[in-house]
């Protein structure tokens, strides 16, 4: 089947979601709300509960398994990032994996809708754009970047949706997730890396979601990297403010873990040396523009203070 084919009966096909973490969650339950059928593929079985939602229990790391849950799908959401946040972890699991499902994706004509993050992007100093160069090299970087060459080298069409750090409902293990987000509601202090007053691109899942949705269904954006609609960069500091005010919480003390306090110590912990790689993100500028993408996917990021109070809300109902 061709890609306009499978673009043209998308509306008698389901949409399969890879991975229920926050994004892949979020993209199922978004497809689902507009009477998309959909088919979500976990180890575990687990996803959102929904008339129109099949969970499937199966390793979307066996390429044995992907050409039935596949078939008959207008869009494969791959949204698996590797079982640890470890660049050696990623480097065994996820070129592999990709290749997999841009094989079983292209038998089956669909397209394949990638989240992605700004690690690849070569010159972060500066603002990044769609068109911004993304040639990084080394660790947890280059591994995106050759993620993204190997996108544009198949056959398969694909659509990369990049985002900054999430924020939003489910999410947890992220810089703006659960260590942010207990001790600010609780009205305690609270401490971040780098600096708590550089500005940082933060974005909120349900845009992203949206974005990969409005992607995969606009054969004419296919084969191309898009940005999320992010709105406009605030700091460490200002988000926790805006998660303080939604939940009626005093202004937080934010401060700050020094960039040489964080590699002395990534010297005897591995998993504090993987967060050290990434500290040129917050011990400077890094943002993020995503007005061409917003102009083409006509889709606008959701303000601070209503994403805040929703992000919020969740975190108070899994404290209930």
């Amino acid at each position: 089947m061709s890609q306009s084919e499978a673009a043209g009966s998308g509306s008698s096909r389901c949409y399969v979601v890879a991975g229920a973490g926050p994004v892949g969650w979020t993209v199922a339950e978004q497809l689902a709300a507009t009477g998309r059928r959909v088919r979500i593929l976990t180890r575990s079985g687990s996803g959102p509960t929904h008339p129109l939602i099949e969970k499937i229990a199966l390793d979307v790391s066996d390429p044995a398994l992907l050409g039935e849950a596949f078939s008959g799908a207008a869009a494969v959401f791959h949204c698996i990032h590797g079982s640890r946040y470890d660049a050696g972890v990623w480097a065994r699991e996820l070129p592999a994996a990709e290749l997999s499902v841009l094989a079983a994706a292209g038998e089956a004509g669909a397209v394949v809708v990638f989240p992605e993050s700004l690690y690849s992007y070569s010159e972060p100093e500066q603002i990044m754009a769609e068109d911004s160069p993304r040639q990084a090299q080394g660790g947890k970087r280059g591994i995106r970047t050759a993620l993204l060459a190997a996108r544009a080298a198949s056959a398969t069409a694909t659509v990369s949706v990049v985002a900054g750090d999430f924020f939003g409902p489910r999410v947890r293990n992220a810089h703006a997730g659960e260590r942010m987000l207990r001790p600010v509601t609780a009205g305690r202090h609270m401490q971040v890396i780098g600096r708590a007053d550089r500005l940082h691109s933060f974005t909120y899942v349900p845009d992203l979601a949206a974005a990969m949705i409005a992607a995969a269904e606009s054969p004419q954006l296919w084969n191309r990297v898009w940005h999320a609609p992010t709105g406009p960069a605030v700091t460490q500091r200002g988000i926790a403010e805006a998660f303080a005010k939604a939940a009626g919480a005093r202004a937080p003390r934010v401060t700050a873990v020094p960039g040489w306090a964080l590699k002395a110590t990534g010297m005897f912990s591995p998993g504090i040396r993987e967060l050290a790689e990434t500290l040129y993100q917050f011990d400077r500028p890094f943002v993020m523009d995503s007005r061409a993408s917003q102009a083409a996917l006509s889709l606008a990021p959701t303000p601070l203070h209503e994403a805040a109070a929703a992000t919020v809300a969740w975190w108070g109902d899994q404290r209930e």
